[in-house]
């Protein structure tokens, strides 16, 4: 019963975020097709309190080893399933336990997430910046042009510029799509790790 409804919710979150929703322009920290949601709940992709209960160090030490493999990323799903599985023959299938591992890998990749989502901010900043400085530029080439005695030399300065400029800006811009997606990724990541937990913690 958690699990489906832990489904239903998460399903609603993901499309919410994704489905249908246009760039917000009124935030100029923000670029993306996806809508920005800062912060993500705990809540409503662990389905049942998290325990406060003091770890034993052995125990703690499992779940922090546990929870340091489950968010990285290089570790692909079945691997991860793998070392739940393991985890859960040596130390027991324990909901309480597993919403331990997750909350800490949950803490994990969140503030990795919340990171990801400022320097998107720092990005879209900067190709603004960049873009208004082109714009500058274009704007005195054309003013120089349409004087009587051009300054040929500061032209042909502005129309270097321009194309640097340009160049580094279009460079940038094709890399917007993978960093909208990265926060995206994160989340269907932890989604999934909280299913094959929970599976892990209901199978004893």
């Amino acid at each position: 019963m958690y699990t489906h409804k832990c489904y239903a919710v998460f399903a609603l979150v993901i499309s919410c975020a994704t489905a249908g929703n246009a760039a917000d322009f009124s935030d100029p920290t923000w670029p993306c097709i996806q809508r920005k949601v800062e912060r993500l709940s705990v809540g409503l992709m662990w389905p049942a309190p998290l325990s406060e209960e003091v770890l034993d160090p052995a125990t703690k030490t499992a779940v922090d080893e546990l929870a340091e493999t489950l968010a990285l990323r290089r570790v692909d799903l079945e691997e991860a399933r793998g070392a739940v599985a393991t985890f859960a023959e040596v130390q027991g299938h324990d909901m309480a336990l597993m919403g331990a591992v997750f909350e800490r890998v949950f803490d994990r990749l969140s503030n990795r997430r919340t990171r990801i989502i400022n320097g998107i901010g720092e990005f879209s900043l900067g190709q603004i910046a960049l873009s208004e400085k082109i714009d500058g530029a274009r704007a005195e080439m054309d003013s120089q042009m349409a004087q009587s005695e051009p300054d040929f030399d500061r032209v042909d300065a502005l129309e270097e510029q321009v194309d640097w400029d340009q160049r580094i800006f279009t460079d940038r811009q094709k890399t917007i799509t993978y960093l909208c997606e990265t926060p995206t990724l994160l989340e269907k990541r932890l989604y999934a790790i909280s299913q094959m937990l929970q599976e892990a913690g209901q199978s004893g």
